[in-house]
């Protein structure tokens, strides 16, 4: 089968069927590999930036391609995780998507990487949300379990509407890009815990600043309530600094 035979978003033998919301999604990825749109993905913990584009979707929803970026670097810390969250901005609207398994292979001709098709995919309008940078003293937590099995704490350097940023300490869980944090803990100075589920967007190695070992992570909130929203809005109100 070649891909003129199979439309973007088509049911391969073997696959569940679709829904609508899952074809939109899709849609709009294959519209952004057609148009070989830019998509960024954020690497040891930000301290990297893969920036490249969309080269190829699978009609049959196996694997993408995208080229490789030209820091080298950047290249190498994609090749080394197992998953990587990417991120690409078309107009007002805002696409997101998670695949895994990157490996080098050649493209057209030129230097790419293929993963599989993605985990999840998600459009959106763009929202700005202010971040507010956290002191240290006094500390804003996170009580954090990670495939609901180990659990670790960590203290936040930022937060927003839109996630939070993690440091953690000797770390003893390794986080990767698309890991779901279920039931995590806010802990505020005063304040009574606030519950969240997160979503790692990108994590990677860092240093305290007396030199020891540290996990720098950067998370997105999943299903906020309204009322969750408030109370995050609230802290970083009373905590915080904007940045």
């Amino acid at each position: 089968m070649t891909a003129a035979d199979t439309k973007p978003g088509s049911n391969p033998a073997g696959k569940m069927p679709l829904s609508d919301v899952q074809l939109a999604e899709i849609a709009v990825l294959h519209g952004l590999a057609v148009e070989g749109g830019s998509v960024v993905a954020h690497l040891e913990g930000g301290a990297l930036k893969f920036l490249s584009r969309l080269h190829f979707i699978d009609p049959e929803r196996r694997y993408m391609v995208v080229a490789s970026s030209e820091d080298a670097a950047a290249n190498a810390a994609l090749l080394a995780v197992t998953r990587v969250h990417f991120r690409a901005e078309v107009g007002e609207w805002c696409i997101e998507f998670t695949a895994a398994d990157p490996e080098p292979i050649v493209h057209g001709g030129a230097a790419a990487i293929r993963l599989r098709y993605p985990e999840t995919i998600a459009s959106r309008r763009r929202r700005a949300f202010e971040r507010a940078s956290v002191p240290a003293e006094p500390p804003l937590r996170c009580i954090a379990s990670a495939e609901g099995v180990l659990y670790f704490e960590a203290n936040i350097f930022d937060i927003s509407l839109g996630g939070i940023g993690i440091l953690q300490a000797g770390p003893n869980i390794a986080l990767e890009a698309g890991m779901v944090l279920k039931g995590c803990r806010i802990e505020c100075l005063g304040r009574e815990p606030l519950r969240v589920d997160l979503e790692v967007r990108h994590a990677g190695p860092a240093a305290l600043a007396d030199g020891g070992p540290a996990q720098r992570a950067g998370c997105r909130f999943l299903n906020l309530s309204p009322a969750s929203m408030d109370q995050i809005e609230l802290i970083a109100k009373i905590i915080g600094k904007k940045v």
